[in-house]
């Protein structure tokens, strides 16, 4: 029978979606229930092979845990909170060419289509039903699709409603300002889920020191940003485009000068702006400001390199400490005309002297009086276009910071290193008047609607994830989880630490409402915390009026009859299903949700349930890369999982995702190796054809030495395929599964006749339970190979267990000696380009097995081994050669396994090696002798025998 993947696997689609094979449900005969959950996708756009690969994982721990008994729920629905969907139908109903071109060029999306996706729940249902929901079930995966649902339904707004009503009520929930990430096009809050660009942002909160100037005899604050407020005693001078625009503008009060872009950030900040005046920045070029903290006036230079978008769009200058400004200042200085263009005397540039502020404790000469110019001289750095130049700012940084001691100047902080100073320096700035603050991003940061987002003050609703309290909880929680890799433990716990109250609530958009302020809704990392909870009722709640699901509703389902006063019994009922299912076994998630879904889902269920109903455990995802690059559905640099599927075949699509690297590692998709997967899996298909059709007899008949090699090895790969799926180790699992006991079949099939009965019996043993181990990973193709040779689908059949009757370390001994010998021998002929008639195999003498032995005894303590041997006065006499024995044996044995290095003393090489020779004689065509060393028969015409110890025989060719 030829292969046929798509013939194959349409057939096995058809028959899991009639009988229903993966709906669970409660079950008491089984061995245990197991829930295993992954983020529910959000359709903004169509599925990719990296989806693919995110929804497979789990899919073959929830089919490995069904072959061990459990009951295994794996659900999935859809996240459509929020507003990146709206934003991709306005762009759609403008005629956005880009998004165009994604639809109908990336997701084939057609023309006679395009109007469907005009509204937004219109574009989520195309792109579930025919990107995600499509892919999915021709992935095979063991979803029950009766649980699915969107985050924009009725009920499923009940369940949310119910959790922040429960969440305000446990003081939880709190209203104030706030700083967030704001759209300024879409004029809402936005989150990680909602952006574009600059996912990683993080808030930084800059120094903004307030430079004098008088401007026509009025007092201005010319406010110039740093994250280095220690450094004010050493700038000389200060930076503006000339070019940009800038207002002179009332803050609160005062009046300011500050690039238009700041004027609105400082609004969005809660400052209260008026703009008085828009001017060019080239207003301030030549003009002096005096430092607040030293009353020194500085110059104002123009500099192209300005970024008026950025915090104020004016910057001091501090050359002794930034290798930036140090090269800078010697740009502009060497410019002269462009100094006197602006009407600025050059001299006076010239005069301008860096001004050192700190002591460095350092043990190399880096760092001198001016460590600025120090690190830019002694690294060769000529021009600011120098791509070594941010690295040497990052490395004076961060050295200053660690090391850095205040000059005396400092007056109370003099001699204190920088990073105990910083902070409260800065706070006695602000206190005094003579610093303020601002809040900006880390990098750019832009909403997927386009606009730009910047850090607001607002008046917000959010989780106060910064209470102690539930800090300790989320701590605890993270404390009992199976995290996998388990050094992600510890990023738990460090963004436990540094979350802050998280704004929960936007102005608009898909989602629940807040329950008692329906204005605004609740925002996608925060209506996605528990719903694996709803997952457990979801189908059974679809028979409830929606008016019915109230907070009682809710709170008996949860907590129980003694939670409310009258208990619904309906809610009662759902709640024995919520129980049996609850907790969630195994998340399976991506590793950037670590520092907000992954541990927002901690917070939650820490604080809404109790402890045994707490996450059980968490396994990470790595990224997806298509031919060594990142996949991006916005630049078409994808591959479509139909397209794949088409081309290769589920199962070698899932072969290759699971079997190029661990869930938690990077991969990355390459046609070429996916190709040669799919060869692989022909292969193994032909081979099976082949067990099938002569599967050799139902009772097991004698077996050779060699069978119950090959059986013992099996039950080696039992163990090391469990242990890892255990560990979530998919690649491990597939790798032992497939590709490692191909090796010891290769060498089966060279080793044997496999026209034996015992051979065709032991080859049908080792197929079936290779397909079981493989189910998991390969679904389609090893039922079907498994029926055709059982009756029965390999995922209705038991996970197996080693059969301890072929556990035969001995003979994988045996076994390893023959493989090595051969290797050695094949390596010999090839080194000598020779094609022999005779091969004649050395033993060791008995008295080299005796100093073995003490090599096991003693391990690689070569002077021990030497004082035991010594003892001996057989080998006292042979002196030299048992000390260069000694040494070699102790370099062969470093490193093994010392019960393994035992078994090898029960082993007699000589009858060993006679066993093979009718193997050996095969393999090279030539008449094997095997001889002991000391034998008295012994043929050594090229003396070659003494070159022989234990377990590595000598060879002579003839």
């Amino acid at each position: 029978m030829d292969y046929d993947p798509q013939e194959l696997e349409a057939r096995w689609r058809e028959r899991w979606s009639e009988t229903g094979r993966y709906e669970a449900d409660p079950d008491a005969d089984a061995d245990d229930a197991t829930f295993v959950t992954v983020p529910y996708p959000y359709p903004s756009g169509g599925m990719h092979i990296g989806h693919a690969r995110t929804y497979t994982v789990p899919d073959v721990y929830a089919r490995y845990r069904r072959q061990q008994g459990d009951n295994v729920l794996f659900p999935i629905a859809w996240h459509v909170t929020g507003t990146p969907i709206i934003g991709a139908v306005e762009r759609l109903q403008k005629g956005e060419e880009k998004q165009l071109s994604v639809l109908k060029d990336t997701y084939n999306v057609s023309e006679d289509t395009l109007p469907e996706l005009e509204t937004p729940m219109g574009w989520a249902r195309y792109f579930i039903e025919e990107h995600y929901k499509n892919g999915m079930q021709s992935l095979g995966l063991s979803i029950d699709w009766r649980r699915e649902f969107t985050t924009n339904d009725e009920r499923y707004s009940k369940f949310i409603e119910w959790q922040y009503r429960t969440l305000r009520e446990r003081g939880r929930l709190e209203k104030g300002l706030h700083p967030v990430k704001f759209c300024t096009n879409e004029e809402q809050p936005v989150t990680t889920h909602d952006l574009l660009e600059g996912e990683e942002a993080e808030f930084q909160e800059y120094t903004l020191v307030r430079f004098g100037w008088e401007r026509d005899g009025e007092s201005v604050v010319v406010p110039m940003a740093t994250l280095r407020p220690e450094t004010v005693h050493g700038v000389t001078n200060a930076y503006i485009d000339p070019e940009a625009t800038y207002v002179v503008a009332e803050v609160d009060g005062e009046t300011w000068f500050v690039s238009e872009y700041a004027s609105a950030k400082l609004e969005y900040q809660a400052h209260d702006v008026e703009i008085l005046d828009t001017v060019e920045g080239s207003e301030l070029v030549g003009q002096t400001v005096e430092n607040p903290v030293t009353g020194d006036d500085v110059l104002v230079l123009p500099a192209s390199f300005v970024d008026a978008d950025n915090a104020t769009g004016v910057v001091m200058s501090v050359p002794a400490h930034s290798p930036d400004d140090y090269v800078a200042l010697q740009e502009a200085k060497a410019d002269t005309d462009y100094l006197e263009s602006f009407g600025i005397d050059p001299e006076d540039v010239e005069d301008i002297e860096p001004i050192p502020i700190l002591d460095i404790d350092s043990e190399d000469d880096d760092y001198g009086e001016i460590p600025a110019q120090s690190i830019v001289e002694n690294r060769g750095i000529e021009s600011s276009d120098d791509p070594a130049l941010e690295k040497a700012t990052k490395d004076l940084y961060n050295k200053e910071f660690h090391a850095g001691h205040l000059k005396e100047f400092y007056g109370e902080y003099a001699g204190e290193l920088v990073e105990k100073a910083r902070d409260d320096f800065k706070a006695d700035g602000v206190e005094s008047g003579q610093f303020d603050v601002m809040q900006e991003f880390s990098e750019e940061v832009v909403c997927r609607c386009g606009g730009d987002v910047v850090v607001a003050e607002q008046d917000t609703w959010f989780l106060s994830y910064d209470d102690e309290d539930w800090k300790q909880i989320a701590h605890d929680v993270a404390d009992g989880l199976d995290a996998i890799p388990d050094n992600t433990r510890d990023e738990y716990h460090h963004t436990i630490d540094w979350l802050n109250g998280w704004p929960c609530i936007r102005n608009y958009g898909l989602g629940t409402r807040l329950p008692w302020d329906d204005q605004f809704v609740i925002e996608p990392l925060s209506d996605s915390t528990i719903y694996m909870a709803y997952y457990t009722i979801a189908h059974r709640l679809q028979e409830i009026p929606t008016e019915e699901l109230t907070q009682d509703f809710f709170d008996t389902l949860f907590y129980g009859p003694e939670a409310v006063d009258d208990a619904p019994e309906k809610a009662l009922e759902l709640r024995e299903e919520w129980d049996y299912w609850y907790p969630v076994d195994y998340r399976f998630s991506a590793n950037d949700l670590i520092t907000n879904h992954l541990t927002f889902y901690q917070f939650h269920h820490g604080e809404l349930f109790d402890e045994a109903q707490w996450p059980q455990g968490i396994v990470i995802m790595g990224m997806g890369l298509l031919e060594g690059e990142k996949m991006s559905s916005s630049k078409g640099h994808v591959v479509l999982p139909g397209e794949a599927i088409d081309e290769y075949g589920a199962d070698t699509v899932r072969f290759f995702l699971l079997n190029s690297a661990e869930p938690w590692q990077d991969y990355d998709w390459r046609d070429d190796l996916v190709g040669s997967v799919s060869d692989q899996l022909e292969r193994f298909w032909n081979r099976a054809q082949e067990i099938i059709a002569d599967p050799g007899p139902e009772e097991q008949p004698e077996l050779e030495t060699v069978d119950r090699w090959l059986l013992s090895k099996l039950n080696d790969t039992i163990r090391d395929v469990t242990d890892a799926m255990d560990e979530a180790e998919t690649r491990s699992a597939s790798q032992a599964a497939f590709y490692n006991f191909e090796e010891d079949l290769r060498w089966y099939r060279r080793r044997t006749d496999l026209d034996r009965e015992a051979a065709k019996w032991t080859l049908r043993q080792v197929l079936e339970t290779r397909l079981r181990l493989l189910a998991p990973f390969i679904p389609f193709m090893t039922n079907e190979l498994h029926e055709q040779l059982t009756g029965t689908p390999a995922e209705d059949a038991p996970w197996p267990d080693p059969d301890t009757e072929f556990d035969d370390e001995t003979v994988e001994l045996e076994e390893r000696q023959v493989e090595r010998l051969t290797e050695d021998v094949r390596d010999i002929i090839d080194v000598t380009d020779s094609d022999p008639e005779t091969i004649r195999v050395y033993v060791a003498a008995d008295w080299k097995h005796t100093v073995f032995e003490t090599v096991v005894d003693q391990g690689d303590n070569v002077g021990a081994i030497m004082g035991q041997v010594m003892q001996n006065p057989d080998l006292r006499e042979k002196g030299n050669a048992v000390n260069d024995l000694v040494q070699d044996l102790v370099s062969q044995t470093r490193g093994q396994d010392e019960d393994t290095l035992r078994a090898q003393l029960d082993l007699d090489e000589v009858e060993l090696y006679e066993r093979a020779a009718d193997f050996l004689s095969r393999e090279f065509d030539a008449e094997i002798e095997v001889f002991a060393e000391d034998a008295d028969d012994i043929v050594d015409p090229a003396d070659r025998a003494s070159k022989a110890i234990p377990f590595r025989p000598a060879v002579h060719l003839e």
